[in-house]
């Protein structure tokens, strides 16, 4: 145990942000750099090191929190990322990304602030970055079987990197320009500098791993071919299928999904464009969904120089503590306060978009919407409610439904699907196709990046089985398992 009297007096305390009217003017990361150092082993002392750690359950990857916690500490931070990378390919993404599963299960969170677990996640990867400890580990032989990997996201990344260091020969598609799947073209800069992809991609070039960009499977090159070519298929593409809003006025200029907006800012900090096509410049910008890309787009539009920003949400206002159906150590929804809603605008809950109404030239000007409430589980609008706000763009950030069934990809390798849209997949994330495995988004549905990389380290593990007839490595997860983490 770290610091048997941690929990009792130190209070828990969290990385610094760098001041709004800073940050706001550029796409830098929103912590100040180093502020975590001074602070991150106290708050690892504050881990009680549970005979049951819950934290455990909540983290989909089985992260042994507990015991990296101790290094940190300690500041061992060698021994510390060797625990860490036990269960975690890419400890940098989710420090920064997860929305931490892991301390809404911390046992000292029943009555208290839970563990800063995060924040000492990504003091430790960035340490270890920082001291050398994170090189390349190729095999030490090779097996002679090859795979394919749709999809360079955190599914197809952890996929890929098991099964390279297990030996096989490892091929990743990309449809896109570069490397990294929504982390690279989704997630915006103020939230996760590329930087970190770039590192952790050279290192698996360097253990062997090979990479083809601007490739989209289904479309540039035939799946049926692709299956012929090598031993095993890992489709990782993700779950890119848009909900969509089909109300009046939806086709006018001005309105987009976030998947069409968000990337064009990451291309603007690629240096491949010098502004973005679609900016939020001197407009009055409305998000339509409460979620973390609605939030992405609340950020984007601040750093765009957004006369207003408003941001929508069909569903009541979360509370500020666990409901009764949430108990200790569910991952409850609560009411969060972003870095995107720090820096200003307006959140509306309770309401839905009826239509939108243009100018005469066919561009969106206003936003119609009328509150909504639940009676018999399901949503009614309230007669007398209707209002109009301006909307000069607007994003759609209403989650996704599925895998892309339009591009050729599940039909050409001729893959079943679920109820849901997802690719099927059994206990081994096998397809209904001899030598097809899934991982991620594209078999799960839209989820959670920690559960991107745990489904694409176990799927690796089924192929691998699939490949050898036996599998050393590690699997975190079935692909039914739920554990306590949404």
């Amino acid at each position: 145990m770290a610091d048997p009297k941690g929990f009792l007096h130190t209070d828990r305390e969290v990385a610094q942000s760098r001041p709004v009217e800073e940050r706001v003017k550029d796409w830098n990361e929103v912590y100040v750099p180093g502020s975590l150092l001074p602070i991150v082993s106290k708050q690892a002392g504050r881990c009680m090191d549970c005979g049951i750690p819950f934290c455990h359950q909540g983290c989909p990857l089985g992260n042994l929190i507990p015991e990296w916690n101790d290094y940190a500490y300690r500041e061992d931070w060698s021994a510390a990322i060797e625990r860490l990378h036990a269960t975690n390919n890419f400890p940098e993404f989710t420090g920064r990304l997860c929305p931490a599963p892991c301390e809404s299960a911390c046992v000292l969170g029943i009555n208290q602030p839970p563990v800063t677990i995060k924040n000492v996640e990504v003091t430790i990867i960035d340490k270890a970055w920082d001291n050398g400890y994170v090189t390349p580990q190729p095999p030490e032989r090779l097996s002679g079987k090859t795979v394919a990997v749709i999809g360079s996201g955190p599914a197809g990344l952890a996929a890929a990197q098991q099964l390279t260091r297990a030996g096989h020969t490892v091929v990743v598609y990309e449809r896109a320009d570069r490397l990294g799947g929504l982390l690279r073209y989704g997630i915006p800069e103020f939230k996760m500098e590329k930087r970190h992809i770039n590192r952790r991609v050279e290192q698996m070039r360097a253990e062997g791993t090979k990479f083809r960009t601007e490739v989209e499977i289904g479309r540039d090159l035939d799946a049926k071919k692709l299956r012929k070519r090598h031993d095993a298929v890992v489709i990782a593409a993700g779950a890119t299928t848009a909900r969509d809003l089909p109300v009046p006025g939806r086709e006018l200029n001005g309105i987009h999904q976030a998947m069409e907006y968000l990337p064009l800012s990451n291309k603007v900090q690629e240096g491949d464009l010098t502004v973005s096509p679609i900016s939020a410049e001197g407009k009055h910008v409305v998000v339509i969904g409460g979620g973390d890309t609605g939030a992405d787009c609340v950020g984007t539009a601040h750093r765009q120089g957004a006369a207003s920003v408003t941001q929508l949400e069909i569903m009541p206002k979360p509370g500020e503590e666990r409901p009764p159906n949430q108990p200790w150590p569910t991952f409850p929804m609560l009411y969060k306060v972003s870095s995107a809603h720090e820096e200003g605008g307006e959140r509306v809950y309770s309401v839905s978009t009826t239509h939108f109404e243009g100018d005469e030239d066919g561009n969106v000007q206003w936003l119609h919407m009328v509150e909504v409430e639940m009676k018999d589980g399901k949503l009614e609008q309230k007669a007398g409610t209707e209002q109009k706000i301006p909307a000069q763009l607007v994003t759609l950030a209403m989650g996704f439904t599925g895998v892309d069934r339009e591009n050729g990809l599940v039909e050409q390798f001729g893959v079943e699907l679920d109820e849901r849209g997802n690719v099927a997949r059994d206990g081994n994330y096998a397809t209904s196709v001899d030598g097809v495995f899934v991982a991620g988004d594209a078999g799960r549905g839209q989820s959670l990046i920690v559960w991107a990389i745990a489904e694409g380290r176990s799927a690796a593990k089924g192929v691998d089985r699939f490949l050898m007839g036996a599998s050393a490595l590690p699997s975190p997860i079935g692909p039914n398992d739920r554990a306590m983490a949404v």
